[in-house]
């Protein structure tokens, strides 16, 4: 029975699990801020998703940019629109951060995926990124040379998101590698106790990737198990953080069902639903009760373990940091941000160049 209340504020005021908004849209943070989120988020899908929302605001941007900038490529262009998107939201979310004391108040910015092979071009934008507002957070992914960077940045004083991210193993490695960084930073005499790392498990886009890989090689299982497998992987890393008293948080993101947002409440998590799910979730009239901790049926993980992809994100060593660029679901999701990047070189170029 629902209790007539918000579905999503009372989880945000009645259980430690943190509500961001998968959207750096000012009208979408502004509502998701009054049912309880404490931060938000950008990268290069988002972005082309506002400017498109907003377009003759940001095409009229873009020329201005032009103009005061008449040698910048287009990409350069694009991405400074990119960074005023960003610090236009990180202002709508200083209260929270003030409030959380670090903790929450953030919005995430993306380092730019065409620099994924260059580790200290990585950690190098995300010093940047960090210095355009006090409450930015920088998304870095958790491939082998992501899991260097974020070490990198973690020891020049940037609070990471780890992004790229679908696995147990990713998650760990990411854990670690961000508590090398915080003991170099602490080691140097920085105060830490108001950086803000989360590192994200993109759960619908496991899900997603093992239901490719069941039509693939034609694994025989109930299809609705297949809706819990990115819910076990993320309950599995929740449990070893726990255990392993890491000083980051879990973040759930690419929400592919309320599995997603209803299994995780209780957690010291945060989830990061975009806004289309979350008016779904007020509307569910969903009693948000603590389940964190309640375990995914057995008989769905044995089943899902018949799936070797399914095996190597869940299982803690199932992958080594070697693994994280080959397994699928990075390919797929690397190669989405690598064209959402080209698809706001597309937008800039149509106001710079404007077809005859």
């Amino acid at each position: 029975m629902s209790t007539g209340a918000s579905p999503l504020l009372t989880m945000t005021q009645s259980t430690p699990t943190a509500l961001w908004n998968d959207s750096a849209d000012p009208r979408e943070l502004a509502q998701s801020i009054a049912w309880g989120a404490v931060g938000a988020t950008c990268n290069p899908v988002i972005a082309v998703s506002c400017i498109k929302a907003d377009l003759p605001r940001w095409t009229a941007r873009m020329r201005e940019i032009a103009g005061e900038r008449p040698t910048a490529t287009e990409a350069q262009i694009g991405w400074q629109v990119v960074e005023e998107i960003s610090v236009e939201a990180a202002r709508l979310l200083e209260p929270a951060f003030t409030a959380y004391e670090g903790h929450n108040g953030r919005l995430s910015m993306q380092t730019d995926p065409r620099l994924h092979r260059d580790a200290t071009a990585l950690a190098d934008q995300a010093v940047y990124f960090s210095g355009l507002a006090p409450n930015i957070i920088v998304k870095i992914p958790a491939t082998h040379t992501g899991i260097l960077a974020i070490e990198d940045a973690v020891a020049r004083g940037v609070s990471i998101n780890v992004t790229v991210s679908f696995s147990v193993p990713q998650a760990l490695a990411a854990a670690e590698a961000i508590e090398r960084g915080m003991r170099t930073r602490e080691a140097a005499g920085h105060d830490v106790s108001r950086m803000g790392h989360v590192v994200t498990i993109m759960v619908g886009r496991l899900d997603d990737w093992l239901k490719e890989v069941v039509a693939r090689d034609r694994i025989a299982i109930d299809p609705a198990y297949l809706e819990w497998a990115g819910v076990a992987a993320f309950k599995r890393a929740y449990a070893v953080f726990q255990e392993r008293g890491y000083r980051s948080r879990l973040l759930s993101a690419a929400f592919r069902n309320q599995l997603q947002w209803s299994e995780f409440i209780g957690g010291d998590v945060v989830i990061s639903p975009p806004f289309a799910w979350q008016e779904t979730f007020q509307a569910s009239g969903h009693d948000p009760l603590p389940r964190m901790d309640d375990p995914v049926d057995p008989q769905i993980v044995e089943a899902l373990q018949t799936i070797p992809d399914f095996v190597r994100a869940y299982e803690p060593d199932g992958m080594c940091t070697a693994d994280f660029d080959s397994f699928g679901a990075t390919r797929k999701t690397l190669r989405q941000f690598l064209g959402a990047d080209e698809e706001l070189d597309h937008l800039v170029r149509d106001v710079l160049v404007p077809a005859p």
